[in-house]
C-alpha cells in the first residue's frame, strides 16, 4: 500500500526535570484513503498521545507523520479531531459552533449564504437541524457529541480523528453514536483514525485494528485486518464467527499483554 497516511518511525519522549521517558518507540502504520483504523491498548500505552502527533497537536521526538505527500507539523484544518468531551463552546448555539469552523476555512472561498448551507447540512447529517438555536447546555450529551462530528466534518477533512468519542456515553446512547458513524463515514468515504479502549466498538467500526503494546515505550504490537463486509449490522454481527474471531483475537493480545504486566 502506497499510504495516504504514513505515520513513519515515530518515537515520543517527554521530559520532566532531569527524568526523560520514552512514550512511544518506532511507530510505523500507513493508512489508506476511506479506511477506519482504530487503536486499542491499555491505559498509558500512547494512544491519545499517537493521535496528537498526527493532528499537529504534538512534535514526534524523531520521526514524522505524512499526509498526502505533505508533513504534518502544526494543526490544520485537513485534520479534524473529535474529544471525548465535546469541546463546545458554551455560550453559542449549536449552530454557531459548527458555523465557527464553516467561517474558519471557506470565509475566503465561500459565500455568506453558502456557508449557511454547508452548517446547516451538515446538522442535517448528524441529525441536529432541529436543534441548532439550542446552546451545549440544553442538549444532552449523545447530542453534544453529534454536533462535534458535524463541526469536524464541516470543514471538509482528509482525516477525522476520534480520541474516545463515545467514552463518555451511556450504552445505548454509544450505540446509536456508532450506528450514525459508521452510516456517515460510508457516506462520505472518510479516512477515520479512531482511539477506543471497547473491544466490540473496535471490531464493530474498523477495517483494521491497531493493537498497542503496553508503556512507556509502546509500539505496534499487531494490526488485526476486519474482514467484514459493510454495512455492518450489530445484531447480526453477534453471532458472526469472522466478527466473534476478531473479537477473540483482540481480546487474546490484550490478556496477554496485561498478564505480562502484572506479572512483571
Amino acid at each position: 500500500m502506497s499510504g495516504f497516511l504514513k505515520i513513519e518511525n515515530v518515537d515520543k519522549s517527554f521530559t520532566r526535570g532531569a527524568a526523560t521517558t520514552k512514550v512511544l518507540e518506532n511507530v510505523s502504520l500507513k493508512v489508506e484513503k476511506g479506511q477506519f483504523v482504530s487503536i486499542i491498548g491499555h491505559s498509558g500505552c500512547g494512544k491519545s498521545t499517537l493521535l496528537n502527533i498526527v493532528a499537529g497537536l504534538l512534535s514526534a521526538t524523531s520521526g514524522g507523520v505524512i499526509l498526502e505527500e505533505q508533513e504534518v507539523n502544526a494543526p490544520g484544518p485537513d485534520r479534524a479531531m473529535v474529544f471525548q468531551n465535546h469541546s463546545l463552546l458554551p455560550w453559542l448555539s449549536t449552530y454557531d459552533n459548527v458555523r465557527l469552523a464553516v467561517d474558519k476555512v471557506f470565509r475566503k472561498v465561500a459565500t455568506r449564504a453558502e456557508r449557511h448551507q454547508r452548517t446547516m447540512r451538515m446538522l442535517d447529517l448528524v441529525q441536529m437541524a432541529h436543534a441548532k438555536d439550542k446552546r451545549p447546555g440544553e442538549i444532552s450529551g449523545g447530542m453534544k457529541q453529534r454536533v462535534g462530528i458535524a463541526r469536524a466534518l464541516a470543514m471538509e477533512p482528509k482525516v477525522l480523528l476520534l480520541d474516545e468519542p463515545f467514552g463518555a456515553l451511556d450504552a445505548l446512547t454509544r450505540a446509536h453514536l456508532q450506528d450514525q458513524v459508521m452510516a456517515l463515514q460510508a457516506k462520505l468515504g472518510a479516512t477515520v483514525m479512531m482511539i477506543t479502549h471497547d473491544v466490540d466498538e473496535a471490531v464493530l467500526l474498523s477495517d483494521r485494528i491497531v493493537m498497542m503494546t503496553n508503556g512507556p515505550r509502546a509500539t505496534i504490537g499487531e494490526i488485526l485486518p476486519v474482514p467484514l463486509a459493510r454495512p455492518r449490522e450489530r445484531v447480526e454481527l453477534a453471532v458472526d464467527p469472522v466478527y466473534l474471531e476478531c473479537r477473540r483475537r483482540v481480546l487474546q493480545f490484550l490478556y496477554e499483554r496485561h498478564s505480562y504486566v502484572e506479572a512483571a
